[in-house]
């Protein structure tokens, strides 16, 4: 069976890459869109954060014998606690100044971080096998759907949901987005802003690395993975527009899927779509589709 001259299943099943990767691309600009939305810090880190995760995640495999379900917690956990550390003891001498001093800071750290896990590591990646409870598949009459694969998008949609869930509908989310407009404030209230900004950048930190230990399984573990997708996901962030957490969920899906598109329909643009969507989306709306001029 075709569909548009394509066999049905090659075109479902660049629909499931596409969707896999806007499962990363939406859990990553999640965490870019947190951070820089409630801290206005553009996070140049976070490809090398999503990177640690992965690797946090194959060294307590390899060495401590932790499987992937308890690397789930234990890396986000590890990764947010580096991110709170950066944050205290650089990141928050730069809050005063323009966004560009972030961004050059962070920029720095990822070259220091993959450099590190590129010279202890080296540059060939490592496999990272999937759960036993999640490998084979289903096959479902016009494609064959992995276990894994499945699950990746499940879980990457349940965590998208819930932080903007907690961010839009909570009581902590309102105190979070009056932290940012006014802190003095806030804080007179009795809520203590440094300590809630510190720990929002490791939340948004342990989201990359989360993404990071999803990813392992699929991609190998290398000190690259994360410089290979951190420019598409800045993409994506500006193309919902900066600090809009819905943007960020919904344009990280759906540029997956135009991805997937593409590749079947007009390959030779599949790499280069994403950035063609900003260019049109920034000529006609600045701020992003989600985004609000300020």
């Amino acid at each position: 069976m075709e569909i548009f001259g394509v066999p049905t299943q090659a075109l479902f099943g660049q629909l499931l890459i596409g969707l896999i990767n806007g499962s990363f691309y939406a859990l990553l600009s999640l965490g870019l869109a947190v951070i820089f939305g409630l801290l206005n810090i553009i996070n140049f880190a976070h490809g090398a954060q999503y990177m640690m995760g992965a690797f946090v995640a194959f060294l307590a495999l390899d060495k401590l014998g932790v499987g992937y379900w308890p690397s789930l917690l234990i890396a986000p956990i590890v990764v947010g606690i580096t991110g709170i550390l950066i944050e205290r003891l650089m990141l928050s001498r730069l809050y005063q100044l323009d966004h560009l001093y972030g961004l050059l800071l962070t920029f720095g750290l990822a070259l220091i971080i993959q450099g590190l896990f590129r010279n202890e590591f080296g540059s060939s990646g490592q496999p990272y096998p999937i759960p036993p409870e999640l490998t084979g598949g289903q096959n479902l009459g016009f494609m064959f759907l992995p276990n894994y694969r499945a699950w990746v998008i499940v879980m990457s949609l349940i965590t998208c949901l819930i932080t903007w869930y907690v961010i839009e509908r909570t009581k902590l989310g309102g105190y979070l987005r009056a932290a940012t407009e006014n802190p003095s404030l806030v804080q007179a209230f009795g809520v203590n802003v440094p300590r809630m900004i510190t720990l929002t950048y490791g939340f948004g930190v342990g989201l990359a690395a989360l993404g990071g230990v999803m990813a392992a399984p699929i991609y190998q573990v290398s000190p690259q993975m994360g410089s290979d997708l951190i420019i598409v996901v800045f993409a994506v962030v500006v193309i919902g527009g900066m600090g809009s957490i819905l943007g960020a969920i919904l344009t990280g899906f759906g540029l997956g899927l135009i991805e997937g598109l593409t590749k079947v329909f007009y390959p030779e643009a599949s790499n280069t779509v994403i950035f063609v969507i900003m260019a049109i989306v920034l000529l006609i709306k600045p701020a992003g589709l989600f985004g609000t001029e300020k």
